[in-house]
This record gives C-alpha cells, sequence and structure tokens, in this order.
C-alpha cells in the first residue's frame, strides 16, 4: 500500500492539471452510469460550508423523518439508508465517486423519498458531485480551509459554489455569514435565508428565517421564530444556526414549523460534535480543526466558566500532511486568548514530523504571551491522561481535532484505530484506580 501511494504521488506531479481534471470527471461519469444514476429517482440534498456540515445534516435528517420521509445520508460520521447505519470509516468527509453512487443507490431501492449529502470543497474538485441531480443546496457558513490546496480563499469558495450552480431547486443559505452574498447570486426557484441577527442580508426575492430570543448555554440552547418556541438540545449559538438551515430546508419542501420544533428537539446528541465524554470531571471532545470552529467551541465553553473560578483545560494539534500550514500558529493564538491550561499533541501527521506540526501550533501560542500551563505531549493518548488529570470539579476540559474519527492516519498511509470519547473514559478510570 505504502509503495503504491508513493507510486501515486510521483504521478500526480508529473501529471498536468488538466489531465487530472478528465481523469476524476471520467471517474464521476463512470460511477454514475455503474449505478444507474440514482440520483435521478430520489431527491438530493447537498450540504456545504466550512464547518457545521455533520451536524446540520443529522437536524435535516430529524426534520424529514419527522414529517414522515424515509431518508438517507451521507456524511463524515456515517452513511445511512432508512434505519441501517454504516459508520464512516474512509477518512474524507465526502467519499469518493464510487462510495457516493453506491450509497444513492441503495437509497433508491430502498425507497428513499430524499438522500442528504455532505459537499466538500476537495469533493467538488475531484468532481464527486457530478453527475448527481441536486434538488438543493445549503450553505452553513465559509471561512478560510483547504487555502494550500485549492491556491486562495477565493477559489475555494468558487469551489463551493459549483455545488449552487447545478441545485435548481432551492438554496438555503446563511445570511449572518460574509459570504452569503456571493451564494445568493445563483438562480434557484426557492431561496431561503436564515440568521440570528436582525441585519440579515438581503434575501433577493427569498424568504428570511430569522431566530430571535437567541438564550445557549452547555446543555442546550433555546430561541424563538414566527412566534413559537424551539428548544436545541446542544450548546453554543452555532448549533441554532445547524438548526436553522435545517428548517429552511423544511420550508423548501412544505414542511411546518410544528414539525420542525419537535425534530430539532429530537437531536440531543452528534457523536465527536460538542460531545461530553464525561461528566465528573466535564470533558468534551470535538470535531473543530479550523480557526473558526476552535473559536466558537472555546467561547462556548468559556461563557459556561464564567464568574464560577473554573478552568478550560485544552487539547489540541493540527492535522500533517502539508495541509493548511497557515492555520497552525492561528490556531495556538486562539488557544492561548482563551484556555487557561494547554496541551498540544498529535492529530493526524500523515507524512509530516508530528512535532514539527506541534512546534507550528506552539509558536502562536507563544506569539500570544500565553502565560498559563503549557505542555507538550506527542503520544496523544497520554496527552489526553494529563488532560483529564489538570481537570477539577469546577473546570472543562475540551479535546479538539478528532472527534468521532476512527483512525489515526500516519505516514505511508498507514492508520490505526481510534476512539478518542473511549480513551478519555479508560484514562480517567485508570487514574481513578491509582488513587
Amino acid at each position: 500500500m505504502a509503495a503504491i501511494n508513493r507510486i501515486k504521488s510521483a504521478i500526480k506531479k508529473i501529471t498536468p492539471g488538466f489531465v487530472i481534471g478528465w481523469y476524476h470527471l471520467g471517474w464521476a461519469f463512470a460511477a454514475a452510469v455503474r449505478y444507474g444514476f440514482p440520483s435521478r429517482k430520489i431527491k438530493v440534498i447537498g450540504v456545504t460550508g466550512t464547518n457545521g456540515k455533520s451536524t446540520t445534516i443529522e437536524f435535516v435528517l430529524a426534520v424529514l423523518r419527522e414529517a414522515g420521509y424515509k431518508v438517507a445520508s451521507l456524511s463524515s460520521i456515517a452513511f445511512r439508508v432508512g434505519d441501517e447505519v454504516e459508520i464512516n470509516k474512509t477518512g474524507n468527509t465526502m467519499p469518493g465517486r464510487l462510495a457516493v453512487q453506491r450509497v444513492l443507490a441503495r437509497a433508491a431501492k430502498a425507497k428513499c423519498d430524499y438522500a442528504v449529502l455532505e459537499v466538500t470543497s476537495e469533493g467538488i474538485k475531484q468532481s464527486r458531485h457530478r453527475f448527481i441531480d441536486f434538488a438543493g443546496a445549503v450553505i452553513t457558513n465559509l471561512t478560510p480551509e483547504h487555502i494550500e490546496s485549492h491556491g486562495g480563499f477565493d477559489n475555494y469558495r468558487k469551489a463551493k459554489q459549483q455545488l449552487f450552480k447545478i441545485a435548481k431547486g432551492f438554496h438555503a443559505v446563511n445570511c449572518d455569514d460574509d459570504n452569503a452574498k456571493y451564494f445568493l447570486e445563483f438562480d434557484a426557484e426557492n431561496k431561503f435565508c436564515y440568521g440570528v441577527k436582525s441585519h440579515a442580508c438581503e434575501c433577493r426575492g427569498g424568504k428570511t428565517i430569522i431566530a430571535e430570543n437567541v438564550h445557549t448555554d452547555l446543555k442546550s440552547s433555546r430561541f424563538t421564530l414566527e412566534g413559537q418556541e424551539f428548544e436545541v438540545n446542544l450548546p453554543g449559538e452555532f448549533n441554532v444556526y445547524n438548526a436553522l438551515a435545517a428548517i429552511g430546508v423544511a420550508a423548501s419542501q412544505g414542511i411546518g414549523l410544528d414539525v420542525c420544533r419537535k425534530a430539532v428537539a429530537s437531536v440531543n446528541k452528534v457523536p465527536g460534535r460538542m460531545e461530553m465524554a464525561s461528566d465528573n470531571p466535564r470533558v468534551f471532545v470535538d470535531f473543530a480543526f479550523t480557526p473558526n470552529a476552535l473559536e466558537k467551541v472555546y467561547a462556548t465553553l468559556r461563557h459556561d466558566l464564567e464568574g464560577k473560578g473554573g478552568k478550560l483545560v485544552c487539547l489540541l494539534g493540527a492535522c500533517g500532511g502539508g495541509r493548511d500550514k497557515w492555520k497552525r500558529p492561528v490556531l495556538g493564538k486562539i488557544a492561548a486568548k482563551y484556555c487557561n491550561s494547554i496541551i498540544l499533541t498529535n492529530e493526524d501527521p500523515y507524512d509530516e514530523e508530528p512535532q514539527k506540526i506541534i512546534d507550528g501550533v506552539k509558536s502562536g501560542v507563544e506569539e500570544a504571551g500565553f502565560a498559563g500551563e503549557l505542555a507538550v505531549i506527542v503520544d496523544r493518548r497520554q496527552a489526553i491522561r494529563q488532560a483529564v488529570a489538570r481537570t477539577g470539579p469546577q473546570d472543562i476540559a475540551i479535546l479538539t481535532g478528532k472527534g468521532s474519527m476512527p483512525w489515526t492516519f500516519l505516514e505511508q498511509g498507514k492508520k490505526v484505530p481510534w476512539d478518542e470519547k473511549k480513551i478519555v473514559g479508560e484514562e480517567l478510570a485508570a487514574i481513578g484506580q491509582e488513587k
């Protein structure tokens, strides 16, 4: 496998970009042919954005099910067809063309009414979205990510826009996001703009869905919409946005707010997304690996600690393989801003030296003048042990970067099983036995 990966890498370096593009497009067409263009037999909704895609899909699934529909989904968490669930172990948020078409074919055969897909910029770059008939598109938010891969933020945004070019049925856009205007310029039969701010963008003939009286804490969030009270049993304002995106999808399909209210309240856990791994001490695991997502997670936890005298213990690293090296010191600066205790550790190094990646994050921590506890522990299990050991009854520990990911990705295509939540439990038990 390692030799094959090296050969592939070498071939990619010497092959012109347009040839690689045609290669990906050819595979997309072949996959669609192989499975009989299944998206023509089912309504497919694409969800894109930098953060919040997986959680938004969970809310969309809940709404469609509550309305009586049979649904399928494909996200970084799992592949679902009706009641059948297969954990996504591919390491890709949006897997390859054959895998996507295969899930759609299963959904069509199972007589599902809808399929909801997580659509990534890397997936679009490799034509994984091609030859899929999208009934609608959702954008959660857009902040810098995959900049080196796409050659700049504008190219990253243009990749995301491709979904809105081909999905003509409806568009649901986060009005409060700075890039909303770029996604509202595309034609669709219906447009839905959602947000929590009164100055939400002009929806250009569409319907606005604006939450009011928003209140959040570590257990839930509450808001009112058109006079109805909603409860989101997930923490943070960012989950209010994710719920509103699903309500936008519901509105596009003629599903009423009564159904939405029940459905939104039914989602009480999303694997690896601000998921509590322990309540004594309080330890959370989260997938956040972008600056924007990390800051929102930290701000939510910091808000809960205000006036209580507890400290925020943060364990983080950054992805390797040459991915977005620019953000490593930025992540460190954000941690320095919010955390009382920081433990820097390994995440998914791929072919990079783990210590080199960690040093990039550490440079941001030091540049920010961090004066709290700082430790560097390359072994992630040992780092988790230290993090939970540092966390007292009034404190909160947050472990970011892995979430529910089932693997750690190493050099030459190697990967080892990983379960962050389970490891938290094991390390807490080991510490308890030592006392």
